[in-house]
């Protein structure tokens, strides 16, 4: 090379290696999002936010002991 050709520009990239890898809370959130979608739709069948409860306690119990 000779000394006339002027400056030469240099570029260095480096990787950081951030970026991407948010797929994973992405996926938790839509998981989340669909469980609790369905517990809202099978609320009646799973006895969730019900207007009555019915509790049944036996009016006497037996114990036998030997």
């Amino acid at each position: 090379m000779s000394e006339d050709q002027g400056p030469v520009e240099r570029t260095t990239i480096i990787e950081t290696g951030g970026g991407g890898g948010s797929g994973g809370i992405v996926a938790v959130v839509v998981l989340l999002i669909v469980v609790l979608l369905l517990a809202y739709v099978f609320r009646n069948e799973l006895g969730l936010g019900s207007k009555t409860t019915e509790v049944n306690i036996p009016d006497k119990i037996n114990i036998n002991i030997n």
